[in-house]
């Protein structure tokens, strides 16, 4: 029986709660999260399996040692971090309530990641796709060069690709905003 796994998943920077609900599937069929590999890989080892909730925060390379020290005193375990998001698992065994087992105590924090996810990722995308792809597709697109179809190829690609994922990112962040909003 092989001892460890990597499966290749991809989930974008407004899916971070199914991401949890997968990663706590996981663990409940014997695979638990040793790391990850940016942008899409989650390598798994081999063990028991267990209740345990997976919870991640966006923390983007702000947290200080104090940080880290709060979850420990909760009984979390940090499993590492990709792209600006930590990773932490705590045993359902060790929770008294649904309320221990998330990393978020109030309505008010979760809607503080969801702004710091907006802010720090979401609207760089949005300034890279007005600023660099959009005038790129147009540029390609005048030129009379054999080379620019290609490169209208590509940059039409990219365009709809971004597109897609910011207003499928927006609307779902937007989305959870309202459903922590109450």
């Amino acid at each position: 029986m092989n001892g460890s796994k990597t499966v290749i998943r991809f989930f974008t920077i407004a899916d971070y709660e199914e991401e949890e609900a997968w990663l706590h599937n996981q663990h409940k069929n014997g695979w638990k999260l040793s790391r990850m590999i940016p942008p899409c890989l989650y390598v798994f080892e081999k063990c028991m399996p267990e209740d345990v909730a997976y919870q991640l925060d966006y923390k983007n390379n702000a947290e200080t040692s104090n940080y880290f020290q709060i979850f420990r005193d909760y009984g979390w375990e940090y499993i590492g971090r990709c792209l600006g998001w930590l990773y932490f698992r705590k045993p359902s065994s060790e929770t008294d309530c649904k309320q221990d087992s998330e990393i978020f105590s109030d309505n008010e924090s979760r809607l503080n990641l969801i702004d710091h996810v907006i802010k720090t990722r979401l609207l760089p995308i949005m300034i890279i796709f007005l600023c660099c792809v959009l005038p790129n597709l147009f540029r390609s697109m005048e030129t009379s060069d054999p080379l620019a179809d290609v490169f209208t190829v590509f940059f039409g690609v990219m365009a709809l690709l971004e597109l897609y994922l910011l207003i499928y990112c927006g609307l779902k962040l937007q989305k959870l905003r309202k459903k922590y909003k109450i």
